[in-house]
C-alpha cells in the first residue's frame, strides 16, 4: 500500500494472471460486455421515451427530470447494497438475482399510467443494475490475465455506449411506428435472454473464492481451472487474514479511507456531467421541433462518440499511464459538453457536437472504472466499486433534475451546459490527488 491507493498485486490472490486467457474467460469478459450493454440501454429507455411520455402525461419539464432521474435512485442503492452483497455471496448470484429484478422493472414499467408508477418501476430497474454494475467490473478485472487486464475493463465499459448505440437504433425505429412502452417491452425481453447466457458461461470468480474461502473452495477453483484448461491448484494461495470479511466499514479503514473519497468525489462528479448529455439529449433536441425519432437518433450518435472514445482510451492504456489519460479525458469532457450548449440548429451539427461530447465523456468512466478496479483488493473490490458507484449515483440522478430545474428557471442551454460541465472538472482535481494510480496500465 501506498499513497492511499491499492495494487492488486498486494491483495496475495491473482490466480488467473500470469495465465493465458482462455475462451471460458474471453466468453465471461464479452458477457461483461453484453451485461454493461443491456445497462446501457436498459438506462437510457426512459431517454427515448421521455418526448413520448412527457406529450402523453402533459408533464413540464422539471417534473420530467424527476421521472428521468427514478432510475438513477435505485442504481445508487443497488450499487452500495448489492456491491457489497457480491463481495459477501459472490459474484455470479449477484449477476443473476439483478438480472431477474431488471427484467421484472423493465416488463412492469409496460404497465404504467402515471407519474408515480412509472418511477416506481424505474427504481426497481435501477437496483438490479445499480449491483450489476459493481459485479460485472469485478468478473471483468478477475476473469482476465494481468496482461490484458486493463484492455478487458475498457471493453466491458464500452459496452455501455455499444449497448445504447444498438438498443437507440432499435428504439428508433420502435419510436417511429409505435407507442412509447414497446421500447421497455423490448428492453424487458433482452435482458430475460441474459439470464440463462450467465448462468452457463460465468462460473464464480476464481479469486473471489481463494480470498473468501468458503467451504469446498479448492474444489470448485479447480473445477472452473478445469473449465478454462489450466492446472489445478494443490492448495489455496494463502490469504493476509484467513477468510476474508466484507463490509463497507473496510472501505474507511487506514489506508483505504483516502481512496475511497477520492475515487466516490471523482465518478460523483464526472457521472453528473456524464448523464447529462444522455438524459437531456432526446428532449433538447425534440424542443428544436426535431420528431422524437431523430432526437433519440442523435443521443446514439452521442453513444457512437462514446464507444470510440472508450475503445480508443483503451487501446492507449496499453501505451501510456492510466491517471494522467483519464485526466486529460475528464478535462477535456468539461470543454465539450460546453460546447454542446451552442445548441446549432442543424441536425448533423447537432449529432457531431453530441458525438464529440459522448466520445470524452465515455474515455473518463472507462479511465474511472479501470481506476476503481486497480485501487480496491479482491476481498472489497465490488464494495468498493460499489460505494464509489452507488454516492456517484447521486451525481447521476442530480444531473437531470438539476438541468430540469436550471431550464425551468428560465437559463439557455449555452448556461445550463457550462453549469453541468463543471462535474468533470471536480472529477480530475479528485483524480490529480489520487496517488499512484499506476504509471503504467496494469494490464502491461
Amino acid at each position: 500500500m501506498a499513497g492511499g491507493t491499492f495494487d492488486q498485486t498486494e491483495a496475495g490472490v491473482d490466480i488467473l494472471g500470469p495465465l493465458p486467457m482462455s475462451r471460458l474467460q474471453m466468453a465471461a469478459v464479452a458477457i461483461t460486455v453484453g451485461l454493461n450493454g443491456l445497462d446501457g440501454f436498459d438506462v437510457l429507455a426512459i431517454s427515448f421515451a421521455s418526448p413520448g411520455i412527457a406529450s402523453d402525461w402533459q408533464i413540464d419539464r422539471a417534473a420530467l427530470g424527476f421521472v428521468l432521474s427514478m432510475e438513477l435512485i435505485g442504481m445508487a442503492i443497488g450499487s452500495i447494497l448489492l456491491g457489497n452483497l457480491a463481495d459477501r455471496i459472490g459474484r455470479r448470484p449477484t449477476m443473476l438475482g439483478c438480472l431477474i429484478v431488471m427484467t421484472l422493472g423493465m416488463a412492469l414499467a409496460t404497465t404504467a399510467q402515471d407519474v408515480t408508477s412509472l418511477s416506481i418501476w424505474r427504481v426497481l430497474t435501477g437496483l438490479g443494475i445499480g449491483g450489476m454494475l459493481a459485479a460485472t467490473n469485478a468478473v471483468a478485472a478477475e476473469f482476465s490475465n494481468a496482461r490484458r487486464r486493463s484492455l478487458c475493463l475498457a471493453l466491458m465499459v464500452i459496452g455501455y455506449p455499444l449497448g445504447a448505440v444498438i438498443g437507440g437504433a432499435i428504439a428508433a425505429g420502435l419510436l417511429d411506428g409505435g407507442h412509447w412502452r414497446v421500447v421497455f417491452e423490448f428492453g424487458a425481453i433482452v435482458t430475460a435472454l441474459f439470464i440463462p447466457l450467465v448462468w452457463l458461461f460465468v462460473p464464480e470468480s476464481v479469486d473471489y473464492l481463494a480470498k473468501k474461502q468458503p467451504v469446498n473452495a479448492l474444489a470448485r477453483v479447480n473445477q472452473t481451472l478445469a473449465r478454462m484448461g489450466h492446472r489445478a491448484l494443490e492448495v489455496l494461495p494463502k490469504t493476509d487474514s484467513g477468510p476474508a470479511k466484507t463490509s463497507i466499514a473496510a472501505l474507511f479503514k487506514p489506508g483505504l479511507v483516502l481512496t475511497t473519497l477520492l475515487v466516490t468525489i471523482a465518478y460523483f462528479g464526472h457521472i453528473t456531467t456524464f448523464y447529462f448529455i444522455l438524459k437531456w439529449t432526446p428532449k433538447i433536441v425534440a424542443d428544436m421541433g426535431f420528431a422524437p425519432g431523430l432526437a433519440a437518433g442523435v443521443l446514439v450518435w452521442a453513444n457512437v462518440g462514446g464507444a470510440l472514445g472508450g475503445a480508443l482510451f483503451g487501446l492507449l492504456t496499453l501505451k501510456f499511464g492510466l491517471k494522467p489519460l483519464t485526466l486529460a479525458a475528464l478535462v477535456l469532457s468539461a470543454i465539450m459538453v460546453a460546447a454542446f450548449g451552442r445548441g446549432p440548429d442543424d441536425l448533423t451539427q447537432l449529432a457531431v457536437m453530441a458525438g464529440a461530447a459522448g466520445f470524452f465523456t465515455e474515455a473518463g468512466i472507462v479511465g474511472l472504472y479501470s481506476v476503481l478496479a486497480q485501487v480496491f483488493p479482491t476481498q472489497v473490490r465490488a464494495s468498493g466499486t460499489g460505494f464509489a458507484i452507488g454516492v456517484g449515483r447521486g451525481g447521476a440522478a442530480l444531473a437531470p433534475i438539476l438541468a430540469g430545474l436550471l431550464f425551468q428557471a428560465g437559463y439557455g442551454l449555452q448556461a445550463v451546459a457550462i453549469v453541468m460541465a463543471v462535474g468533470s472538472l471536480i472529477a480530475a482535481g479528485a483524480l490529480f490527488f489520487l496517488r499512484q494510480v499506476g504509471t503504467r496500465s496494469p494490464a502491461r
